[in-house]
């Protein structure tokens, strides 16, 4: 097996999200518990200040301050119980997952060579979770499960998230922004920081509803309690949004037709999607995708392009994966490399090109073995012509 040094760098470039992932779901556990602290001993401390005070003014009887204190100490054993409930529910198996995939990344730093065993088994375990996100992401999550469960990588793929993406999709699907709004309030700061407008988009659409509805005082209500805290970026659309109440859902108006729209609902789904991927550094498209275009743009030439010139050893020339190649750029070579397309093999010093009258290319051992099978005469593969093989000229390669 041949070995080439392992550019554990460039293999590490695709592995952000794998561990973004977890990072962002216990960032939420955390947010969870510093709500929970900050609620429960704010309470704490709002009666211990009450109870300072009244001592301090003598208004206060030792039973009073008893059951003060008592209520204090249920709320601190409650406040207990409630973090334990969410580090063995959320923040323990997210650590867990965590610690994994950064050991399944640390494995890397260990390997010298691509051709060692250690090294494809990683490989193989790459490519499982690549086809398992790609399954995802098309909507085939009993295969990804299916798949996950059979080679044992439930904790390197990111079926939750998903999960929950397609549950949120489908509401927005049926017209409901319920679940898509509790997500953006769950996620705000993180939206904030990317400059997300996904909020209000539900909230327009919301608003767009109960205009279509007719419900105007509902609508009005709605605008002034969702909408007028977006006036310093959003203005324009909140004022058209308002005109919206003067004008039916059946109008030919171009703008207020396009927020009338169903269309709106997919936009949508592609926002939420967009902002999802983005907080957990998800790229657009699948990683086995990314993979093979970063390994179709290495090979891919102008002459792919050309079905006189396929090559049978090509990945690129191969129909079924030609539609990848089309989009990514032409590779860079400071040298080419002559490829027969009779026998998919390098022409170089030791299986020199032979060329035919008309200028055709082929390699040496190619034409050799045709002409042993034909008496000694070679037949071109784009023109038919046909000639003895001592016809042929060599062809040196500066």
């Amino acid at each position: 097996m041949s070995s080439t040094k392992l550019n554990s760098e460039g293999v590490l470039l695709f592995e952000q999200p794998f561990v973004r992932v977890p990072y962002e779901n216990y960032r939420k556990v955390f947010r969870a518990t510093q709500r929970n602290i900050e609620r429960e001993l704010g309470n704490v401390q709002t009666v211990s200040n009450d109870l300072l005070k009244r001592s301090k003014s003598r208004e206060v009887n030792l039973e009073d301050a008893a059951k003060s204190v008592d209520g204090m100490i249920g709320r601190v054993e409650n406040l207990k119980r409630k973090l334990s409930e969410l580090q063995d529910t959320a923040g323990k198996p997210t650590l867990d997952v965590t610690r994994e995939r950064l050991q399944h990344l640390m494995a890397v730093e260990t390997l010298q060579t691509t051709g060692s065993l250690d090294f494809s088994r990683w490989a193989d375990t790459r490519l499982d979770r690549w086809l398992v996100d790609w399954a995802l992401r098309t909507g085939r999550e009993n295969t990804a499960r299916t798949l996950a469960q059979d080679r044992n990588i439930e904790t390197l793929v990111d079926i939750d998230l998903f999960t929950d993406i397609r549950r949120i999709e489908l509401a927005l699907s049926k017209h409901s922004c319920t679940e898509a709004l509790a997500w953006c309030s769950e996620n705000k700061t993180a939206l904030r920081k990317i400059k997300s407008t996904l909020e209000f988009e539900l909230r327009l659409q919301e608003y767009i509803e109960l205009a279509r509805d007719q419900k105007k005082q509902e609508a009005m209500a709605y605008s002034k309690k969702h909408l007028v805290s977006w006036q310093e970026t959003h203005l324009p659309q909140i004022m058209q949004a308002a005109t919206l109440l003067a004008i039916k859902p059946s109008t030919t108006c171009g703008p207020y037709r396009r927020l009338y729209d169903d269309s709106r609902w997919l936009d949508l789904i592609q926002a939420f999607r967009l902002a999802i991927y983005n907080l957990n550094s998800l790229p657009t498209e699948p990683l086995l995708n990314l993979a093979l275009y970063s390994g179709l743009a290495s090979l891919k030439l102008p002459s792919c392009n050309d079905k006189s010139s396929h090559n049978i050893d090509c990945p690129v020339c191969d129909p079924s994966i030609n539609t990848l190649a089309r989009e990514v750029p032409f590779s860079h070579h400071a040298n080419s490399t002559i490829v027969c397309r009779i026998s998919g093999k390098i022409m170089d010093e030791d299986n020199m090109p032979m060329m035919f009258s008309n200028g055709q290319v082929y390699s040496r051992e190619a034409l050799e073995d045709m002409a042993a099978k034909h008496n000694g005469m070679v037949t071109c593969q784009v023109t038919d012509q046909k000639c003895e093989f001592s016809a042929l000229k060599k062809v040196f390669i500066s």
